[in-house]
């Protein structure tokens, strides 16, 4: 049986192609949404498609409106989440001094299970250990990951004053130069900087690729510079871990209390991987869910592409070494949220494409990470239960962010 490994390093069997970007056709439509732009960065074709997808966003939603089944959602009343440089400086520490907080919160989670879970902040990244198959699988990777990141917003919020929402990455902006951009270059309103260089690291493995690593940027050890530069790690590392000379956990499973530094690799050669043509790519060559899925994994390979890594792959190494690289505990760097919240931006464009065909499209169980067989007979009435995080809910509900969840998911992307 495959592996989490598998899900972010491991090609599948299956062919895909890659094709130069098109510009998406110009749309008169009037937006109902506050459109907030940094002018240093233009329009890539993924920020254009968006754009143009709107109207149907629009017309889709007016259906939900004229059954009542839109649970009070509308895009007038829907909450915006944002390009991380597309926020002030101000929004951007007030998001940074939000997560510190919640890493000064005491826990929920059962701290004689996890022993090593020092704050509200480690109950994300403990649940992530204990449910990284689920979460990685070909029903959840979507669906369970959207509820995930809400989750976190949630609580910055509510518990932490947090007034935004969570900002995604556009890899694209910061793919040529990512250790000068606005989210890794260390000062106070970034996510922090790289990590000091660790010799003995040599970047990531990719079995099956060509290349077959991720070569290291230069980093690999502590976080000197930023706001998490004093951040203390203490989950983890597991055996999956990619980083080196990393003290081991207490416990076998990683669960226990290890106090150690934030390790980053500020990696371009991870984050060419992510571009906007190969987002385009993936959005406009994929009507079929299998196609998408298999596509954002990067399997099969890409022939011909010196960043074969796949959209999801790219994304989790654009710095991650501990706990960031290690597939397990991926939630304990900040960048995780943004990540997943563009994986989140580029499904929700591409269901918008054709909503009806779309919305509640499932990979097959031919795909490369097997359906764990204790589900519901109807897939979509399984149960993404996220235990001390939030209340349990059906797949379905996670589908759908444009009322889902009773109206609780109610969101759009700029």
């Amino acid at each position: 049986m495959l592996t989490i490994w598998s899900t972010l390093l491991l090609p599948s069997l299956l062919a895909g192609v890659r094709a130069a970007p098109a510009e998406a056709p110009p749309s008169d439509w009037t937006s109902k949404i506050e459109v907030i732009r940094n002018p240093y960065y233009p329009l890539d074709v993924v920020d254009k498609l968006e754009e143009a997808t709107m109207p149907k966003v629009e017309e889709w939603l007016n259906k939900k409106i004229a059954t009542n089944t839109n649970n009070n959602c509308t895009l007038e009343n829907a909450v915006v989440r944002r390009e991380w440089s597309d926020l002030s400086e101000i929004q951007r520490q007030e998001y940074v001094a939000a997560v510190k907080c919640l890493m000064k919160l005491p826990p929920k989670a059962d701290t004689t299970r996890f022993p090593g879970a020092l704050s509200r902040y480690d109950d994300f990244v403990a649940y992530h250990m204990t449910h990284a198959m689920q979460l990685h699988d070909n029903l959840h990777l979507f669906g369970a990951h959207k509820y995930y990141v809400w989750l976190f917003e949630k609580a910055l919020r509510e518990e932490c004053g947090y007034t935004g929402y969570q900002p995604y990455m556009n890899y694209d902006r910061y793919a040529n130069d990512p250790i000068n951009s606005p989210l890794l270059n260390g000062n106070a309103s970034s996510l922090g900087g790289n990590g000091v260089l660790e010799p003995s690291y040599k970047g990531v493995p990719q079995p099956g690729r060509t290349p077959n690593i991720i070569k290291s940027g230069g980093g690999g050890g502590c976080v000197t510079e930023g706001p998490f530069s004093d951040m203390v790690v203490s989950l983890g590392p597991t055996s999956m871990s990619t980083g080196t000379n990393v003290p081991k956990n207490p416990k076998s499973d990683g669960t226990g209390k290890n106090p150690r530094c934030l390790r980053r690799d500020v990696n371009r050669n991870a984050a060419m991987g992510a571009t906007a043509d190969r987002a385009y790519s993936l959005l406009t060559n994929n009507t079929e869910m299998n196609g998408f899925y298999n596509q954002l994994l990067g399997t099969p390979p890409p022939k011909n592409d010196p960043y074969p890594w796949g959209i999801h792959t790219a994304g989790h190494y654009v710095a991650a070494v501990d706990p960031g690289g290690d597939p397990m505990t991926s939630p304990g760097d900040p960048l995780f949220y943004f990540h997943h919240t563009s994986l989140d931006r580029l499904w929700w464009i591409w269901q918008m494409q054709d909503a009806e065909k779309r919305l509640y499209a499932l990979p097959n169980g031919s795909m490369p990470m097997p359906m764990n067989n204790r589900r519901a007979a109807d897939p979509m009435e399984t149960m993404v239960d996220m235990e001390w995080l939030g209340p349990p809910i059906k797949l379905v509900e996670t589908h759908d962010q444009l009322g889902g969840y009773g109206g609780a998911f109610c969101y759009v992307y700029v």
